[in-house]
């Protein structure tokens, strides 16, 4: 047993793992291994912390998507009640327009009406005392008969054009 090779590693290992024990190497190693566990851990908080600020960075742009797509909700309700407000003045304003031009138009045609039916009066009287001149001088003569005629058409002439 003594020399078998198994046995001479078997007595290497344990005089290597005593060398190692009284130099302070499990010390070292379990020092090493704790300040890594240290290390680990502080990079698992950082990334805590770096994942907890990234999402409250991201519930804030989606607070702020959210305002500004309600603010532009409001902006295009706001765009359409000022066009629809616009419109509606527009035709308000059109139909007195038209309103104002119907009602001049209206006038001047009584206007015109007014003054061809004075027109077709005057025409008519003079017309008349033309005829009524005529058949006086036919009829009558002398200078009596001329005073009358005058004196009748300026009469005849006044109430025709009344």
């Amino acid at each position: 047993m003594l020399l078998t090779a198994e046995f001479w590693v078997a007595v290497a290992f344990v005089a290597f793992l005593v060398i190692v024990w009284r130099v302070g190497g499990f010390s070292m190693m379990t020092n090493g291994l704790d300040s890594r566990a240290k290390r680990v851990r502080q990079e698992l908080d950082e990334a805590r912390r770096l994942r907890e600020e990234a999402a409250a960075v991201l519930a804030d742009y989606k607070r702020r998507r959210s305002e500004a797509e309600r603010e532009a909700e409001a902006i295009v309700a706001s765009a359409r009640e000022d066009a629809e407000r616009l419109a509606a003045e527009g035709h308000a304003r059109l139909n007195d327009f038209v309103a104002r031009r119907t009602k001049a138009a209206e006038a001047k045609i009584a206007q015109a009406e007014a003054q061809a039916s004075a027109q077709v009066r005057a025409a008519a009287a003079d017309a008349a005392v033309k005829v009524s001149e005529t058949l006086l001088r036919e009829r009558l003569q002398g200078a009596a008969a001329q005073d009358l005629v005058r004196a009748s058409l300026g009469d005849v002439k006044s109430r025709l054009q009344a």
